[in-house]
């Protein structure tokens, strides 16, 4: 018996034994508001995570249609040192820095819209006929952290127990190469004109996991002269890769600064390089995973901190330390579920009630108890399924804050300050007493949708025997499959061969592909197109596109996928500036407008740094904290 979305789906929850379903479905789709809270474990959801249904209606009443809650019955329930809106990195960050520094008998309470804690960093769970798999439903792993990371946020993971070396120690990066897996790219039908997967592919990518000479790839000529284009579309490709020609001969330094800064890679590649628009169409979806949007948005500098070929001969001036420490760091810092074990362990921290496993290696496979977030008396809450609908400055000093449970319900707490650690364009919403100033700077940051969805196959048979571990997209809508990355910690360990399940990372981003658009169009396009999706569409998506890539090697969706989560961030990525669309004073007026404190409430999030990093966001939280002690 198949079992399909329909058992799982719009708040039913299942039970499905094991001799019915190759998968364990039990919690699938739990109603949190129907939930026992010793039967609620929202790691264990499938079907459609991340903005879920429930998490954002209340948010969008407030901010598209501007309908006005009545406030004026709700007593204050509640006192508080800190209330911290956003239970994601950067607002448990907040809690963490606030309590280290404040003590840890000070009143804290976290509320989040979504179902579980840690924001994009949320961990996906399945569990097959040979056992437990754990995914990351979002942010995914440290990106370059003996670099790029402050002394704040380095001393944040020593606090966790987290060493970073360790981490990457726990990483086999020989196990794809060691089998012959290289990565791939597939071209589909319907903009190719046939379903072709070309293996091979030789080019080393941004924050590789992969380490150089490991690649298996095949020559330029060889990889591109299987592609399904013209002999002269090939030759020019080839030409490109090998990065033979200065495409910029005749422009003075000067100018060829000012060119890459202003000129996305779309034009760069029409105007200078002169490919043909089928040829172009092989890069468009190349920087969906790093910059959330196609190479029509994308700057020529941007697209050299992609790795993206053209500009080796141009006699551009290097890359700083910072970029180009992100091309070449191994990308290996990394846990089974993602960041969500960061934000585990500063949960564990602060509520030390809902695991007694700690450290880097526990926490992998620690089960948390959910009935401890929220417990009456403990000095630090995380209250879950609330949206933050109006917070204020009082004239007795403090700040009140008012939320919607998930069962409609309006609460209101005060507290002493209060750190806005959600999203910044909801901001202005919430707190409609500030500055049109500062709104509109908050504003300005117009996150970029994409969905990280999360596959459990039966096998990876049609993976080995084609020889590929990670396959590029230019035109489908998943513009990047692989396999889970190969580490195993702390009891868990990653599958071993390719008779075992396995997890794919699929990403799907929403752009609006060679439209010209600005990043902050496209993304306001695309969410737009994202919440409209509903969990089939997805779901037909995903399964038609895996069958065309892998049916020549045996897949049969029918049989072979166990379980399927889409993890849908319609307001994911951090906006970055953009060299193309923003000058550099006026972004870095933006940025200091919008997280400026208001009275007595401060604003955290990686928003607020600019930078869709985990990073950042540990930075910002940082930062509020000690406006808050400053002050």
């Amino acid at each position: 018996m198949t079992i399909t979305r329909r058992d799982f789906l719009n708040g039913v929850a299942v039970t499905i034994a094991a001799a019915i379903s190759p998968i364990s479905l039990i919690q699938a789709s739990i109603n949190p508001t129907l939930a026992t809270k010793t039967l609620y474990y929202p790691p264990a959801l499938t079907g459609l995570r991340g903005n879920h249904d429930g998490s954002f209606e209340n948010a969008h009443r407030l901010a598209r249609k501007g309908d006005k809650f009545n406030l004026q019955n709700t007593p204050v329930k509640e006192n508080y040192d800190l209330v911290i809106v956003g239970a994601g990195i950067s607002g448990l960050a907040a809690a963490w820095f606030y309590r280290k520094q404040m003590g840890p008998d000070k009143k804290i309470l976290l509320i989040d819209n979504h179902n579980d804690f840690g924001g994009h960093a949320i961990r996906n769970e399945f569990s097959t006929p040979a056992g437990q798999i754990i995914g990351y439903g979002g942010s995914e792993s440290f990106q370059s952290p003996h670099y790029i990371y402050s002394d704040h946020a380095k001393q944040l993971l020593d606090d966790m127990g987290v060493s970073v070396d360790k981490l990457g120690a726990h990483f086999d990066v020989d196990f794809y190469p060691n089998r012959g897996l290289a990565k791939a790219t597939f071209f589909d039908k319907a903009n190719f004109g046939v379903d072709k997967l070309v293996v091979g592919d030789p080019s080393r990518g941004v924050a590789d996991d992969i380490p150089e000479g490991r690649l298996n790839g095949r020559s330029y000529r060889e990889f591109v002269g299987d592609f399904p284009l013209s002999k002269q579309d090939r030759e020019d490709l080839i030409e490109l890769f090998e990065e033979q020609v200065d495409y910029l001969a005749g422009m003075s330094l000067e100018e060829k600064i000012e060119y890459v800064d202003k000129t996305s890679y779309s034009q760069f590649l029409q105007d200078k390089v002169k490919l043909n628009p089928l040829a172009i169409k092989y890069f468009q979806q190349i920087t969906n995973d790093f910059q959330a949007v196609g190479i029509d948005a994308t700057a020529c500098s941007d697209a050299r901190l992609c790795a993206l070929p053209g500009f080796a001969t141009a006699g551009l001036p290097p890359l700083d330390a910072d970029e180009q420490a992100e091309l070449d760091d191994p990308y290996i810092y990394h846990f089974p579920d993602g960041n969500a074990s960061v934000a585990r362990l500063l949960v564990q921290k602060l509520i030390p009630e809902v695991s007694d496993k700690s450290g880097m290696e526990d926490i992998v496979l620690a089960k948390f108890d959910y009935s401890k977030l929220d417990e009456e008396g403990a000095p630090t809450r995380l209250r879950l399924n609330s949206t933050a609908i109006h917070a204020t400055n009082v004239e007795n000093g403090g700040a009140e804050l008012v939320y919607v449970t998930a069962d409609g319900q309006m609460e209101k707490v005060a507290s002493k300050k209060i750190i806005m650690a959600g999203y910044n364009m909801m901001i202005p919403y919430i707190v409609p007493s500030m500055s049109e100033e500062q709104k509109e700077a908050l504003k300005e940051n117009v996150k970029a949708p994409l969905v990280y969805s999360k596959v459990v196959l039966s096998n990876w048979r049609c993976f080995d025997k084609l020889g590929v571990h990670k396959i590029y997209s230019p035109a489908a809508p998943y513009s990047v499959v692989k396999l889970d990355y190969p580490v195993s910690i702390g009891g868990y360990r990653h599958s071993s061969t390719p008779d075992d399940p396995i997890c794919l990372h699929m990403i799907y981003v929403p752009t609006i592909s060679g439209s010209g658009l600005s990043p902050r169009e496209q993304s306001r396009m695309g969410r737009a197109r994202l919440l409209s999706m509903p969990f089939a569409e997805h779901e037909q998506q995903i399964r038609d596109q895996l069958q065309a890539m892998l049916g020549p090697a045996g897949f049969d969706h029918q049989k072979d996928i166990l379980g399927i989560t889409v993890n849908r961030w319609s307001h994911g990525y951090s906006y970055a500036s953009s060299t193309m669309w923003d000058t550099e004073d006026n972004e870095k007026q933006l940025i200091e407008t919008a997280r400026r404190p208001f009275g007595h409430i401060h604003i955290a999030n990686s928003d607020s740094g600019w930078s869709p990093y985990m990073h950042s966001a540990i930075d910002q939280g940082w930062r509020a904290v000690n406006e808050i002690i400053s002050a």
